[in-house]
């Protein structure tokens, strides 16, 4: 539907009406101007555009709040864009919900009140709080004895957020893994019941608190402590990063897409101290703006091979085919968690070897049709070097049953050279619909053959062989949680040859250089008599350094577990349930 420039409170309370019923618009409104303002770009009907001058913007929040609440497998998706002003607001963060301000420094969108995930059942419990983003805006907490609640588990994303106050990270029960990057906190960061978490070129005022897997990279003023008495990992320099691109709009009203700098000679704090984030806008109308209702694999493949970027607007695409991106330094962005599902057994989508591409913000969903793969970056034996534009890999998140069956062999399939992810979570499902060891089958989470490739925040889940393998070289890590697969029936069922279980991190025989920390391995395994020899597994050669092990048995059984951390060294988390290893 076409986007409205202006809307009385009359047809406001109709749309309100009309969304009450399970029908959401897309408006927004402006001051009168004698001259036309720039057509706004069509989001789709699920994208919310917000402008101070509104009037009922709670009730609308509201509404989409208690719909998204607990739609945990739901399939409505939504964005809200804030254009930049002062507002007054309680934004609750639901299911499949992206916030993002429109301004070029978070600053110049402010919100006085929240902007926050609660966990509104189990006493607080947040480890299924997944699959939501604010980013690009500032927050003035009222709420909440004065502290922004951000209760997430994996999934999810803080990203060029000012809190100018406190920021807690737990909602009273537990909460279990996220990431936060780019961003200012004025006040403290309270890690609550947070068992692992990711922060990276953050600035804050201090930090507290901390469960079993904190990694700090390029952050100012990280919290003291030597490991592993605090579980804190503290790099000094982000050593390469781009960050994430991101929509932002001019005085002029016109949308753009702005691609910060690359960063190669390590960087700490953030990027927009000086106000701006250093990097190149794109017009919007060097992007096409896919819809889930109209666009298919052929449409938008024929928009990308015409030299357009890429824009997902919210909902589920069901691809007979793969999206391919094959023009170096395309952009693909996801608005408020679009969801790729591949119905045929193809990957979602391919990236060619070429330079500079960046893709973010996209769910991938396995279709019932086994895939080899949903992401697949470089055909198999790519070699070119892209050590000048690396490619990039922001908020990547996949996922095999939960939403309804399927299956894959792998996630992700890493086959260039010098790519860059920040923030993977690949998760085998192990509750909701087409979960079982024989329904949603999946091997692997992420396997990676190229070279020189880094990850900043990697969670692998539940996977039925390794959760990660390594074979290129020159490989880097900061911070990696996995929980070891809950479901296998017997031992016999998980097995390599004469050796129990997989371990879940497999760094290749042949590999020569590869280095990671803040590394973290869970087991919860549901039958008796199950056991994984090694959580981590490497070549023993001086070029291959793992730094800050930590493995855990969460379930209540003690006859199953993880033997050892590393190559068979370290203690074991069966009866102890914690080892670690430096």
């Amino acid at each position: 539907m076409e986007l409205m420039n202006c809307i009385s409170f009359a047809a406001l309370t109709a749309a309100l009406v009309l969304f009450s019923c399970g029908i959401s618009l897309s408006e927004t409104v402006s001051d009168p101007s004698p001259s036309s303002p720039p057509a706004i770009p069509d989001f789709g009907p699920n994208v919310l555009i917000f402008d101070p001058a509104m009037t009922n913007m709670q009730s609308r929040l509201d509404a989409i709040f208690s719909q998204q609440a607990h739609s945990e497998f739901g399939s409505n998706r939504y964005a809200y864009l804030f254009k930049p002003g002062n507002y007054h607001l309680d934004v609750q963060a639901g299911y499949y919900l992206q916030v993002l301000g429109l301004g070029k420094s978070p600053d110049d969108v402010a919100i006085t009140g929240a902007v926050r995930s609660k966990a509104p059942w189990r006493n607080g419990n947040a480890t299924i709080n997944f699959w939501r983003a604010v980013e690009n805006l500032s927050v003035t907490p009222t709420l909440d004895q004065q502290t922004n609640v951000w209760a997430v588990s994996q999934g999810t994303a803080l990203r060029r957020v000012h809190v100018k106050g406190n920021l807690v990270l737990s909602d009273g029960g537990w909460s279990s893994g996220g990431f936060m990057a780019d961003c200012k906190i004025d006040g403290r960061v309270n890690s609550g019941t947070q068992q692992q978490w990711l922060s990276r070129n953050d600035d804050w005022g201090g930090w507290t608190g901390g469960a079993w897997n904190m990694v700090f990279v390029g952050v100012v003023n990280p919290p003291a402590g030597a490991w592993p008495k605090e579980p804190y990992t503290v790099i000094a320099q982000t050593p390469l990063i781009r960050e994430k691109p991101y929509l932002f709009i001019d005085s002029d009203g016109n949308y753009f897409v702005m691609v910060p700098n690359l960063e190669t000679n390590g960087t700490r704090g953030i990027t927009w101290s000086k106000g701006t984030t250093p990097g190149t806008p794109l017009p919007i109308g060097q992007f096409y703006l896919a819809h889930p209702e109209t666009d298919d694999a052929a449409s938008i493949n024929a928009a990308l091979k015409q030299g357009r970027n890429l824009l997902l607007t919210p909902g589920i695409y069901h691809l007979a085919g793969s999206i391919q991106v094959t023009r170096p330094d395309t952009v693909v962005l996801g608005l408020g968690y679009p969801t790729l599902v591949p119905d045929q057994g193809t990957p979602a989508l391919t990236v060619s070897d070429v330079d500079g591409v960046k893709v973010g913000g996209i769910l991938f969903q396995a279709g019932t049709n086994n895939s080899g793969t949903l992401l697949q970056v470089g055909a198999p034996g790519s070699s070119a070097s892209h050590a000048a534009d690396p490619l990039f890999f922001y908020d990547i998140f996949c996922r095999v049953g939960g939403a309804a069956a399927g299956n894959a062999a792998d996630m992700v399939t890493i086959n260039c050279n010098n790519v860059v992810g920040d923030n993977f979570w690949l998760w085998r499902a192990d509750h909701g619909r087409g979960v079982g060891w024989d329904l949603n089958k999946n091997v692997t989470g992420l396997t990676v053959n190229g070279n020189n490739v880094t990850l900043y925040g990697l969670f692998v889940q539940h996977c039925q062989g390794y959760q990660t393998v390594w074979n290129g070289n020159g490989g880097r890590v900061y911070f990696y949680q996995s929980e070891m697969p809950y479901d296998p029936p017997s031992q016999a069922a998980w097995r390599q040859g004469d050796v129990d279980g997989f371990a879940s991190y497999k760094v290749a025989d042949g590999v020569r250089t590869h280095e990671a920390w803040g590394l973290g391995v869970y087991s919860v395994f549901h039958a008796g008599g199950i056991f994984a020899e090694n959580a981590i597994e490497t070549p023993t050669v001086p070029g291959v350094q793992m730094h800050h092990l930590v493995i855990l048995r969460l379930g209540w059984r003690r006859d199953s577990g993880i033997r050892h951390v590393l190559n068979g060294a370290g203690g074991s988390a069966i009866s102890n349930k914690q080892a670690t290893l430096n």
